[in-house]
Parts: structure tokens; sequence; C-alpha cells
């Protein structure tokens, strides 16, 4: 019987990579998760503020997670080429979206909008596609299905009702982010009880 040949492995494995590469990976989903969190309240407590300053923070928010990826893929070595190459890509996506959206934030709430809905659909995938084989994957598919459902969401929604857009914009970054703090708990955890087992 032939076994199946992979020929892109996309997962992150915590064992094939070093501890402190495991201990980075869980600061920076750590931060991009806070980050999150804090943001979103921002949003929902402050949902009469300016469009400027919203597009301000969701495009913080794009630069940071982009800046967090790029890292990832630069400088955790026991990832897989294709996996460092496309954290790479996805992060200067999300650096781009973010820029964009705090150069040009009152130009057009339809751009703002798309923005912000493919910025969140491209983290959706990039989650799915980087899923540990540990206690954190659940964790990691479940943010990337809401981060894509909330993409389409916003890219579906009239933007007539930019209320729809903030409300649905700070649940998903605070639920979004509470998933991510709790991935970076989980993450390579399963590794250490192997290793230990050794």
């Amino acid at each position: 019987m032939s076994q199946g040949v992979t020929v892109f492995d996309l997962t992150i494995d915590p064992t094939r990579l070093t501890k402190s590469e495991v201990t980075g990976i869980r600061v920076a989903i750590g931060i991009s998760g806070l980050v999150a969190v804090v943001l979103g309240i921002i949003v929902l407590v402050w949902p009469s503020s300016t469009l400027s300053v919203l597009a301000v923070l969701f495009g913080l928010y794009f630069l940071i997670a982009g800046i967090v990826r790029v890292a990832r893929g630069l400088f955790t070595t026991g990832m897989s080429g294709g996996l460092r190459i496309l954290a790479i890509l996805l992060g200067l996506l999300l650096i781009i979206a973010g820029i964009i959206t705090i150069r040009n934030p009152l130009d057009s709430l339809v751009i703002l909008g798309m923005v912000i809905g493919i910025s969140w659909i491209i983290e959706g995938v990039a989650a799915l596609v980087e899923t540990a084989p540990d206690s954190s994957k659940w964790f990691g598919t479940l943010f990337g299905a809401i981060s894509i459902i909330a993409g389409i969401i916003v890219l579906l929604t009239p933007l007539q009702s930019i209320g729809v857009l903030v409300i649905i914009g700070g649940i998903f970054l605070i639920a979004s982010g509470l998933i991510q703090v709790v991935q970076a708990f989980t993450f390579g955890r399963a590794s250490k009880r192997i290793t230990a087992a050794l």
C-alpha cells in the first residue's frame, strides 16, 4: 500500500521548533490577541467616535498582525520553507491593508469595508493553514473560521450602516483576541509532554 506524499506541509509543528521559537510564536500570538481585545473594547465602548478614528484602530490592528506574521516567517527556522514564505506574504498583505486603512480612513466607506473584510479573510485563511497539530489546533481553527466569517459578513453588509461594521468589527476583535490568547497558552504544550516522555 503506497503512502501519500505531502508536497507542501504548511502546518506549524511545535516538535520541530526550538524552545525559543515556540516561546516566540506564543508571545506573537498573545500580543496579537491582546491588541485585538483592547481595540475591540475601544471600538465597542466608543461607537460614536469618528470613522477616521475607527479606521485608524482597524489599520493599527492589521499593521501589528502583519508585522507579527512577517516576523514569524523570518525568524522561525523550524517551520517549513513554504510556511515561512506564506507567513511573510500574508503578513505583507496585512501590513499593506493596515497602511491603506490608516492613510485613507475617510476616502470611501466601501473601500474601508472591503479592506477590513479582505484582511480578515486573509488572516482567517492563514490561521486555518497554520494550525498546529497540538492542543492549540482547535483554537487556531476557531480563530480562522471566525475571521473568515466576519470578513465575509463585512464584505456583504451594505456599508450605508457603518454601525453594523463597528459592532461586527468590535465583537470580532474581542472574540478573535480571546481565542488567540488561549491559543498562545496552548501552543506547543503537547510537544513539551512528548519531549518529557522521551
